[in-house]
């Protein structure tokens, strides 16, 4: 029973953590990039999303609770705020990428693991997991090969951080879509990332036209 009860407030606090996630985050994102208002709304948004995933991972691993979809996407989500947040120490001449690099290794494993999971253990593929798999995968190799080029790490620092953090906040809306089923079938994991993906897209073009948001 107290088990339950524990489990109760691990889920009101994901909920939580959840919703400040997703309005400091929508503030970060219409904020002027660089201000205070979008360094504060992007600290609360990196703080409520990482509470919000550990509870999640927490859950995931409690018994008669044991979920190794829902933990996997939390390490997921995790990696791309972390990772996001890490990456403002790039623009450092000789940033110390210890724990990058171990985070990325961390996400590397957890992708193999999301891509190879059903197919193992259920006999059959899971089209949500296979696409955050290799997404997953995609983005922790190529920070693993961008770490060997301190030059081009320096140099984009700022579209890893943005990318990232926006692919945080794409995350944290597709958890929201789904429980709340706004959308049917499995559509809810993927609306928030083709939207994201275009929001991603259009910032990358700006950050190539505009020396402005070049500058550290």
């Amino acid at each position: 029973m107290e088990t339950e009860k524990t489990i109760q407030i691990l889920i009101y606090s994901h909920a939580f953590f959840g919703g400040i996630a997703l309005i400091s985050g929508l503030v970060s994102l219409i904020a002027k990039k660089g201000k205070i208002t979008h360094r504060k709304s992007g600290k609360f948004f990196f703080y409520s999303m990482l509470s919000s995933a550990l509870t999640a991972l927490i859950i995931s691993i409690l018994p008669k609770h044991e979920n190794p979809f829902l933990f996997s996407i939390g390490i997921f989500s995790s990696y791309f705020i972390i990772t996001g947040y890490r990456a403002l120490n790039f623009k450092n001449k000789n940033p110390n990428l210890k724990t990058d690099i171990i985070i990325s290794w961390i996400m590397v494993i957890t992708a193999i693991l999301m891509l190879l999971y059903n197919p193992i253990v259920n006999q059959k593929i899971n089209i949500v997991l296979t696409a955050f798999g290799t997404i997953g995968l995609i983005f922790s190799i190529r920070d693993l090969i961008l770490f060997k080029k301190i030059d081009n790490l320096n140099k984009n620092w700022l579209k890893l951080h943005l990318g990232k953090m926006i692919g945080g906040y794409i995350s944290a809306t597709t958890a929201f879509v789904v429980v709340n089923e706004f959308f049917p079938s499995f559509y809810g994991w993927f609306v928030p990332g083709i939207i994201g993906g275009i929001y991603i897209t259009h910032w990358m073009k700006k950050l190539n036209k505009n020396s402005y948001y070049r500058q550290g």
